[in-house]
């Protein structure tokens, strides 16, 4: 067990012939007893601030530790984060080339309808413009035709024409 100042005071030493001056001696031990005591207030203070210290390190390495873990589960969470993105982006562009492939069908269908349609219609145009072709020259033949000019010299006897009365008694004599 270490010497504490009053050890060092209550010392006593024994007398011999011719020993050291008392008063010297006491005054050295005075100086020891001073020195040796701010040396263990040094000490203590230094224990002090070492257990401070070693808790706030202690504290600090928590803290250093949380914060790796937290590193460690941010990084986790980014790259899971990451990978879900990537698997929504490859679902996304799937969709969106099947979509696309459907809407290149369906357009491609249609315009082949539409295209079959354009000929049918050329088709039914030819039909449709060769008879009225037909019926044009029909008709202008028989504008030229000699029959007209013979309607107009064409006479009727009006005498000769019964009244509508007597049309309807024949009809109804015939009838009986």
């Amino acid at each position: 067990m270490p010497l504490s100042p009053l050890d060092i005071h209550n010392k006593e030493f024994t007398r011999g012939f011719r020993g050291y001056d008392e008063d010297e001696v006491n005054d050295f031990l005075d100086q020891i007893i001073k020195d040796y005591e701010q040396v263990l207030k040094e000490k203590k203070r230094l224990e002090d601030s070492l257990n401070n210290n070693e808790e706030r390190l202690g504290h600090f390495t928590n803290i250093e530790e949380t914060l790796n873990k937290s590193l460690i589960v941010a990084q986790t969470a980014a790259e899971e984060v990451k990978q879900s993105a990537d698997q929504e982006a490859k679902l996304i562009i799937r969709e969106a080339e099947k979509n696309a492939d459907r809407i290149l069908a369906d357009s491609l269908s249609k315009a082949r309808k539409i295209s079959i349609e354009i000929e049918d219609l050329k088709r039914q145009s030819k039909v449709f413009r060769e008879r009225l072709r037909l019926l044009v020259e029909a008709q202008m033949d028989l504008i030229k035709s000699d029959d007209w000019q013979q309607m107009m010299e064409y006479d009727v006897d009006a005498t000769e024409l019964k009244s509508i009365k007597e049309v309807q008694e024949d009809a109804e004599n015939e009838q009986e």
